[in-house]
This record gives C-alpha cells, structure tokens and sequence, in this order.
C-alpha cells in the first residue's frame, strides 16, 4: 500500500502573515533553525513560500531594507502545493516537473505541513547521504 505525504510530512510549520517584515522571516528562520517559511493572509490560506535563498538574492542583494519590506513584496507566489492524501510517488513526481526541493502540505487552502526532498529521502532510502543529512541536526 502506497504511503500518504501526512505519513512522512513535517507537521509543524511555521507561517507568518504578509506584512511581516524581513528582519522578522529572518529571526524565526535563525530562532527555529528551519530554511522557509510559509506565508499567509486573510483566513490562515497559504499566498506563499519565503527560503533563506530569497532573503538573500530578493531582497539583501536587491539592497531592500529588511525593516520596511513586507514578507509579500519577495515571496514565490506561484507555489505547488499537494494535499495529505496524496501519496509519496504524486510528491516525487511533483518535484521533479516542477523543480522544487519542498512542497507545503495544505487542507482547503490552509497550510497543515511541508514535505522536503529530504523526507523523501529519509522515506525512500534511509542509507542515502540525503537521508544522512536530512536526518543531521541543524547547523547553528
């Protein structure tokens, strides 16, 4: 029987609101040791997705001011998105056609997890040096 994305999903994402300022996605991202976070507006639905990669090309090497600019003004807008009940093969498919390495979880529109290539990794082949590291605790 084929396992489901809430068997291997991270449960606990953190979300912030759209007008969170960048000093503040970059404090959570530090103080939570995580690379993304999901953003979100009215009703808690999903709008989209900030990593740690876009902190730094969209916005500190775009010289934005961190205090001033909105959580909104550099999220991926254009998310994948895939539900509990999918299974881990509709993931894996989705990742390799759409080119993304995570993909938040979401039930009506609602975030509820996020799945990373690396719990693939971990589900899939748990002696693979992905596995490995996704398995690693966080660098500090």
């Amino acid at each position: 029987m084929a396992k489901h994305i809430q068997d291997v999903m991270t449960k606990h994402v953190h979300c912030v609101g759209e007008g969170t300022t960048l000093r503040e996605v970059a404090c959570v991202m530090r103080d939570q040791q995580i690379g993304d976070v999901l953003v979100t507006g009215a009703n808690d639905r999903l709008v989209g997705i900030i990593t740690d990669r876009d902190l730094v090309l969209r916005a500190v090497a775009e010289g934005k001011d961190v205090d001033r600019t909105r959580a909104a003004d550099i999220c991926s807008d254009q998310i994948v998105t895939i539900t509990p009940a999918a299974t881990i093969d509709e993931a894996v498919e989705l990742m390799r056609t759409k080119a993304v390495r995570r993909i938040p979880v979401v039930d009506h529109d609602k975030p509820v997890g996020i799945v990373s290539i690396g719990d693939l990794a971990l589900d899939r082949d748990p002696r693979s040096a992905l596995a490995d590291i996704s398995a690693a605790p966080a660098n500090n």
